[in-house]
Parts: C-alpha cells; sequence; structure tokens
C-alpha cells in the first residue's frame, strides 16, 4: 500500500521524464543561461562514436572485396557526396562540406538513435547513481535523447546559419553578398529613393528567409522527436499499467504490439529526420555559394 500511494500518476510521470538535468531550473522561455547537461553529454559522447565510427571505416578499407560494415560505410559516403554535387557545384567547397554532411547525418542518427532505448533504462541507472551519492533518487532527471532538446537542434542550425554566412562571404566576397542582401529577391532600380525603399525591403526579406530557415531546420528535427519520445512513454505507460494489473490481458498485449510496432515505424523516422537535416543544411550551403 506505502509503494502504491507514491507510485508517480501518469501524469507526473511523463512530467519527470521531461525534465533535463539542468544547472538552474529554467524559468523563461528562452534563457540562455540554462545548461541542460544531459543533451550536451550525451551529445559529445556520441560526436565522439561519430568520429571513431568513422575513423574505423577508413582505417579497415580495403580495396578487395568490402565486408558488410565497409559497404553500408561506402553506400552512405557515396549517397552524401552525390546529394554534395547535386547542390554545391564548387568542388573545393565540396572537400569540407561532404565529409561534414556525412558527420552531421551519422551523429543525429545516433543522437536520434537513443530514442530507441528503454524509456526508463538510463534514467533507472542514473536514478541509482544519484541515490548512491546521498540525494533524492527522485530528483534524479535525465533526457537521453539529444535532439528532442531544442535547445541541441536549434544550435545545429545556428551553426549551419553561421556556415552559410562563411560561404556568402568567402564566394562572393564582402561586398558581393552585402549587395546580395540589399538587391535580391525584388532588385534595386536606378532612382535613389526607390533603390533605398528597395533596399530595405529586400534586406528585410533577407533577415526573414535567413530566420526562417534556420527556425524551421531546428524545429523540424526536435518536433518529430519530442513527439516521438512522448509516445514511447505513453506505451510505456500502458506497460507500468500493466504491471499493476492483475487480471487484464488486453493492455499487455496492447502493450506489446503498440511497443513493437512504434519502434519499427520510428527507425524510418529517425533515419529519415537525420537525412532532411543533413540534405537541408547541403540546400542552404549550396545556395550560399549561388547568386540571386
Amino acid at each position: 500500500m506505502a509503494a502504491e500511494a507514491h507510485a508517480p500518476t501518469a501524469s507526473e510521470y511523463i512530467v519527470h521524464h521531461l525534465q533535463h538535468l539542468q544547472n538552474i531550473n529554467q524559468t523563461k522561455i528562452v534563457d540562455f543561461s540554462v545548461v541542460n547537461y544531459d543533451s550536451v553529454i550525451v551529445g559529445l559522447i556520441l560526436g565522439f562514436a561519430t568520429l571513431l565510427l568513422l575513423w574505423a571505416a577508413a582505417r579497415k578499407a580495403t580495396s578487395g572485396v568490402p565486408g558488410r560494415f565497409q559497404a553500408a560505410v561506402e553506400i552512405l559516403v557515396e549517397m552524401v557526396d552525390n546529394q554534395a554535387k547535386a547542390n554545391i557545384h564548387n568542388a573545393e567547397s565540396r572537400k569540407f562540406i561532404a565529409p561534414l554532411g556525412l558527420t552531421v547525418f551519422v551523429w543525429i542518427f545516433l543522437m536520434n538513435f537513443m530514442d530507441m532505448l528503454p524509456v526508463d533504462l538510463l534514467p533507472a541507472i542514473w536514478a541509482q547513481i544519484y541515490g548512491a551519492a546521498g540525494h533524492d533518487p527522485h530528483h534524479a532527471y535525465l533526457r537521453v535523447v539529444p535532439t528532442a532538446d531544442l535547445s541541441t537542434t536549434l544550435g545545429l542550425a545556428f551553426a549551419v546559419l553561421v556556415l552559410r554566412f562563411w560561404y556568402s562571404v568567402k564566394v562572393k566576397g564582402a561586398g558581393g553578398w552585402a549587395h546580395e542582401l540589399v538587391s535580391a529577391p525584388f532588385g534595386t532600380s536606378k532612382n535613389p529613393i526607390f533603390a533605398l525603399i528597395l533596399g530595405v525591403v529586400n534586406l528585410l526579406m533577407q533577415i526573414i528567409e535567413y530566420v526562417a530557415n534556420t527556425v524551421s531546420h531546428g524545429m523540424r528535427l526536435f518536433g518529430n522527436m519530442y513527439a516521438g519520445e512522448l509516445v514511447f512513454m505513453l506505451i510505456a505507460l500502458m506497460g507500468g499499467a500493466a504491471a499493476l494489473s492483475l487480471s487484464g490481458t488486453l493492455l499487455p498485449l496492447g502493450h506489446v504490439i503498440a511497443g513493437t510496432i512504434w519502434t519499427l515505424f520510428h527507425i524510418l523516422v529517425i533515419t529519415l529526420q537525420a537525412f532532411i537535416f543533413m540534405m537541408l543544411a547541403l540546400i542552404y550551403l549550396g545556395q550560399a555559394h549561388n547568386a540571386h
């Protein structure tokens, strides 16, 4: 009875699992002083895992009959390289952007793949560690899917934006890019007054485009992964309810069926979202090379 009295409700369970391991409690929607340690640590670990994975593939590459691992990596490399060639026609830029696209795809896929782990596995381990250190295990918060954190996805999108600015200046020159900002998309005029008006309007449109592209780039990945995380939590609640039920059979069966179906479907989701983020990055960087 005591255990049941302290058992969390469905709402408390979800709220607990959606709480990050943070330096301070977030009190505002936008607060740059808040650091989500779990997203940073898991993201960095998976980033190193990405580099190690690609390094191992390059180190074991052979000109003979490739193994399954090498064949899979070669297919992935060829796919990214073809997309880079289709969007970026500057061969010199592709020497950096194509490997970057490959790294981004693998890194985001691994971060997305953390959603495939049982919802309570790593949080339960962390609660044991946190409790062993003398803290209340009920306050041991941990989210293990970095891409379900808006800070992570918008940070990645902002990094792409910085690269867009860099290549815009590198390819077109500071003056050329500045002229493009005030002359596209509506052009300019020989009349000084109309030229000024069009310049202001063009600049505002360019700013809106950059902001909209960056926000949608990060929000798309975040929204899909956050929704997937919530569905896994709801399915886990079905399992918890089934564990408390002594006579029900439909709920445990529904938990297994729903969990299996959603897991199989989510494999496609996490792969597709990694591909979309990489493709948008290549498209945006390709646009930075093109003159309006």
